[in-house]
């Protein structure tokens, strides 16, 4: 049994040992020979050879040697089991043997069959080879052979036995080591896969997270764009339109008076847009809401958008009012403003109606006319080429998970209806 490696690295370790075994597979039977011929000569008196069979001795080992050279030479250095590695083995199996049968302290060198055979014999004639070596083995052990009689014989036959079932169990050790073996270089070899797999998900997990971090930078910045053109136009669009629509009225009247209240109109207009579009700049509430609650602030803005257009408008709430969100606030608001705007340019209605209700765990927004009307496929395909009416407020519902319908009819009037969840203001 060799001695414990010291671990100061394994595949150091594991190069020396191959090293070692090498080496003794070279030089071993050499020394296993010699030690046999050294104490076979020692007591050469004692088991009385004779000078013919010392001349046949020493012939046999003359072979031993040529046979181990040659196989040295030639095919020591090949992978796996040669014609030439087989043919050593027996003729060093024949030599032990027949060296024994001569002087049973030649026995030492039949060993060499038990550390060879891995690398000379192919796996269908191992089990042949180490019998035969455990033959030699047994009749130097039980004092040369042939035994002298019966008990001989049967001291032949129980340390055949022993050297038999200690092959058997270090042949199966020997088998459980070698499936250890090779289960450690596949689990070894298995990692070695997973960590590159590991690396490579690694690799590909960075790259999507900066691709990620690029889409991101870039859907912030378009729906930034977006909701700077939908405030835009919500706020200084309508309100350049009202200012247009009041100074067109001064033009067109003699009224001094008249006039003057129209002129008024559209300064309060131009400083209300002006507000507007620096909260918008600044994403803040619309001025409406500063102080005021969503119903109040539709309440007013219908009051001024009827007084503004000579609109018959009502507003109306129903179910229970709550503090919403800002967001849904703000959404509903522009979206009133949005759907009055366009009834004050393309309804020519007479009257209109903005319905607030509460219901449960959503807030519905209706605003009806009954101006000419119109139809909605071709309004879509108008504001889909870039317009931000319809598209827009539908838009703006969606943001916060609502949604927003239109039903209208030429000659038959207009209704937009906004439904988003019921999100109170944070306390």
């Amino acid at each position: 049994m060799s001695a414990p490696m010291a671990h100061t690295g394994p595949m150091t370790d594991v190069g020396t040992v191959e090293r070692q075994w090498t080496a003794f597979h070279q030089w071993g039977p050499y020394g296993l020979l010699a030690v046999g011929t050294a104490v076979a000569a020692a007591a050469s008196d004692l088991i009385g050879m004779t000078a013919h069979e010392w001349y046949l001795a020493g012939t046999l080992i003359a072979v031993a040697v040529v046979a181990q050279v040659g196989w040295s030479t030639t095919a020591r250095t090949r992978p796996g089991p040669a014609p030439a590695s087989v043919c050593l083995y027996f003729v060093r199996c024949a030599v032990a043997f027949v060296l024994a049968w001569l002087n049973p302290l030649f026995g030492f060198y039949a060993y060499a069959g038990y550390f060879g055979v891995d690398r000379l014999l192919p796996p269908r004639l191992r089990k042949p080879g180490l019998f035969l070596t455990a033959v030699t083995i047994a009749g130097s052990q039980s004092g040369g052979m042939p035994p002298d009689d019966t008990t001989g014989w049967m001291l032949f036959g129980a340390i055949l036995a022993v050297n038999v079932i200690l092959l058997v169990v270090f042949a199966r050790l020997a088998e459980a080591e070698e499936a250890r073996s090779r289960a450690r270089v596949e689990t070894i070899a298995e990692l070695e896969r997973t960590n590159t797999a590991l690396q490579q998900a690694l690799d590909e997990n960075a790259a999507l997270h900066a691709q990620l971090l690029v889409q991101a930078r870039e859907a912030g910045v378009a729906d930034e764009r977006r909701r700077l053109a939908a405030e835009i136009h919500d706020t200084l669009a309508q309100g350049l339109t009202g200012i247009i629509a009041q100074l067109q009225v001064v033009a067109a009247t003699p009224d001094q008076a008249l006039g003057r209240e129209h002129l008024d109109r559209a300064l309060a207009l131009a400083r209300h847009s002006l507000g507007e579009a620096r909260r918008s700049v600044h994403n803040l509430s619309p001025v409406a809401l500063a102080d005021d609650g969503l119903p109040d602030a539709l309440k007013k803005t219908v009051t001024e958008w009827a007084e503004r257009t000579g609109v018959q408008a009502r507003f109306t709430v129903t179910g229970t009012a709550e503090q919403l969100h800002d967001e849904v606030a703000a959404t509903l608001l522009r979206i009133a403003q949005e759907a009055l705007s366009n009834t004050a340019r393309h309804a020519a209605a007479d009257r209109a109606g903005v319905t607030l209700s509460y219901m449960g765990d959503e807030v519905t927004l209706d605003i009806r006319d009954d101006g000419r009307g119109f139809d909605p496929l071709a309004a879509r395909q108008r504001t889909s080429a870039g317009g931000f009416g319809l598209d827009g407020m539908r838009a703006r519902a969606e943001r916060i998970a609502g949604s927003l319908t239109v039903e209208a009819e030429p000659g038959h009037g207009t209704a937009v209806s906004a439904r988003v969840p019921l999100v109170r203001h944070d306390r």
